[in-house]
């Protein structure tokens, strides 16, 4: 199953978010799951922000590698789930061939569905908030899934 991270820039939520899937997953081995990540307007190549590289390694994640990258019509065809940040993500995702797999991250394990707040200029303190929100949906998505394969 291959998931993919959907926000702005992909510089801070969709990162954190393939960070954090990519811990859990190993932490629970679970195998064949796939993370990556993508944004709506990103310039791409540019680097994961600072906020968010410092907050991912307060947890063991490194994202000195991450390259940001602009979501388009093949990196949405490849993915199995495309899960979003926002509602106008998940119009994009959807409008670029993913309708049926696209889901607000909130919402796909059965929360409300709502945006995941942009840390994006805030302080380390507003970053780690939305890296504990995205744990949290992270966990809760992982869940589903793996109830659903084993189903």
């Amino acid at each position: 199953m291959r998931l993919l991270f959907v926000c702005t820039g992909n510089t801070c939520r969709s990162p954190m978010a393939e960070s954090i899937a990519r811990r859990l997953i190993a932490e629970r081995a679970i195998a064949g799951i796939e993370v990556s990540s993508a944004g709506t307007s990103a310039w791409p190549d540019s680097p994961a922000s600072d906020g968010a590289m410092l907050v991912a390694m307060e947890h063991g994640g490194d994202l000195g590698d991450h390259r940001a990258r602009q979501l388009s019509p093949e990196m949405v065809a490849a993915a199995d789930l495309v899960l979003t940040m926002g509602p106008h993500h998940l119009e994009r995702a959807a409008a670029l061939g993913g309708a049926g797999r696209t889901h607000l991250l909130t919402g796909f394990a059965g929360g409300a569905p709502r945006a995941i707040s942009d840390p994006f200029g805030g302080d380390l303190a507003v970053y780690r908030d939305t890296y504990a929100e995205l744990e949290r949906e992270i966990a809760a998505i992982l869940d589903k899934v793996t109830e659903r394969r084993a189903g």
